[in-house]
């Protein structure tokens, strides 16, 4: 099946009349369907589609708007579980994270839906006893987004939903593997009757749509998640231009186990933060640090642990792990696995699994290495698969040292059942998210959401915070006359 470019609200195909197949990673022999490779004129037309639905979109009042995320939200409800498949079919994820991760996107929509009867600016006392002094919030105008394959449905929706209830219309470039996840948010949008141009969807190459995105002069902020190569190349062009720009990038997240904690709990919260989604996470736990007193018999069971996970096709229900999202991310973590053979001590995983229904797909056994040296490469830069490094350290100073010598600060967790180190850690870590007894990876939609250092620049997403990215504030001076 082909599908098409959304834009001033229909589906339209792209003016090259090409397309690119969309790939199942378990078995690149299926064939997903067809989806548009966009050219400028494309991105044209669907920036003049947003910059002329703006100035009636943002005099809508706030409910007026609400209706459409709510809508949409119910929309998806309706299909969640027809969605869920589709992304773990495109993404390679479980079916479960597939599911969770649909619901996820309702929740987010949900959520900026009722954000439409919230407080917005200040009334601030004035020097002036007959001036009425305050602030309030206005939208930024057409904003362009840029998303990536590893949630296609999460990150594409918690960025559209505080777009649009603060009154900003959109443009938005999915990632091109995983495109069907945000043609169904489209899909739930224009059967919930959003005016025409208000949300447009360009299907295509990144070095194409995204870069007629981040250079037209009629696109006012950037919001973009991704690696940080692109991310600072998109950095430098859109503030050259003047533009609000947003990013989220990478991570290197460690995990601290001290000698107090419960080896078993600490084994799962590891083998959960960094194997779950099959590594593909800019959150995913990276390097766990373990206090010297439990050190072997942590590594013992994770080792156990990591063996006995079920890799495989993820539409099973006891499979733990599926595969990798493509070709070139699979060959992307096996070049690092290599790299690590030579640098550190191999415990277990570092090949393709043997299984042969697994031989069409992009497969990698989950990983786990020791010895590592503090420059070895496994151990400075983002994997973005199922490998974790392990370290030994002999005291929380230590854990906490080696924790933060990174040029990432996005997620940090510790487990231990002393308090006192605990609150200490929430101090002394250098992220933007840290976790007490529970995984790195995982965020709720309530809650900001982004990091420290190399891993984000701008104000956070998700939560009332990302009001900032998405409005501007106007100071209001009333005097009588």
């Amino acid at each position: 099946m082909r599908y098409n470019n959304y834009i001033n609200g229909q589906w339209k195909e792209p003016s090259t009349g090409e397309y690119s197949e969309n790939q199942n990673p378990h078995n690149q022999e299926e064939v997903l369907g067809e989806f548009p490779i966009s050219a400028a004129e494309d991105v044209h037309e669907a920036i003049a589609a947003a910059k002329k639905a703006f100035p009636v979109w943002k005099k809508l009042s706030f409910q007026q708007r609400a209706f459409y995320l709510q809508k949409a939200a119910d929309i998806l409800k309706a299909n969640f579980q027809e969605i869920g498949r589709d992304l773990t079919l495109e993404e390679g994820k479980t079916l479960a994270e597939g599911i969770g991760e649909t619901q996820r996107a309702i929740s987010i929509l949900e959520y900026y839906a009722a954000e439409a009867r919230q407080p917005v600016g200040d009334v601030i006392p004035s020097a002036n006893p007959e001036t009425f002094l305050y602030t309030t919030r206005v939208p930024v105008g057409p904003i362009g987004l840029i998303t990536p394959w590893n949630f296609p449905i999460a990150i594409p929706v918690w960025k559209i939903a505080p777009a649009l209830i603060y009154g900003n219309t959109v443009v938005i470039k999915p990632a091109d593997i995983t495109p069907k996840s945000v043609y169904h948010v489209m899909k739930a949008f224009d059967e919930a009757g959003i005016p025409a141009g208000v949300i447009n969807c360009v299907f295509g190459r990144g070095s194409v749509v995204g870069a007629e995105i981040v250079e037209h002069p009629d696109i006012k902020a950037i919001s973009f998640t991704g690696s940080n190569r692109v991310g600072l190349q998109i950095q430098d062009r859109a503030t050259a231009k003047g533009k609000k720009v947003q990013l989220e990038m990478g991570g290197k997240n460690p995990l601290i186990v001290l000698a107090d904690a419960d080896v078993n709990k600490a084994v799962e919260i590891a083998v959960n933060g960094a194997f779950r989604s099959t590594g593909q996470k800019c959150t995913a736990t990276s390097r766990v640090i373990v206090e010297a007193g439990i050190y072997e018999a942590f590594r013992d069971r994770l080792v156990e642990r990591v063996k006995g996970l079920k890799v495989g096709n993820p539409l099973d229900d006891n499979t733990f792990m599926g595969p990798a999202v493509s070709k070139t991310q699979r060959d992307s973590v096996m070049a690092m696995i290599e790299a690590g053979k030579k640098e550190a001590t191999l415990l277990c995983g570092g090949e393709a699994p043997a299984d042969e229904e697994l031989a069409n797909g992009f497969y990698v056994q989950p990983t786990v290495f020791e010895n590592v040296p503090v420059d070895a490469r496994i151990a400075r830069e983002e994997i973005f698969g199922p490998v974790i490094a392990l370290f030994k350290v002999r005291s929380y100073e230590e854990a906490v040292e080696m924790a933060n010598d990174t040029e990432y600060g996005l997620s940090a967790a510790i487990c231990t059942n002393n308090f006192t180190l605990a609150q200490r850690f929430v101090d002394d870590m250098d992220a933007g998210i840290v976790h007490v007894n529970s995984e790195t990876a995982g965020a709720e939609p309530q809650v900001p959401f982004g990091g420290c250092k190399n891993s984000s620049t701008g104000s956070r997403e998700q939560g009332k915070t990302a009001i900032e990215f998405y409005t501007q504030i106007k100071t209001v001076y009333m005097d009588r006359m």
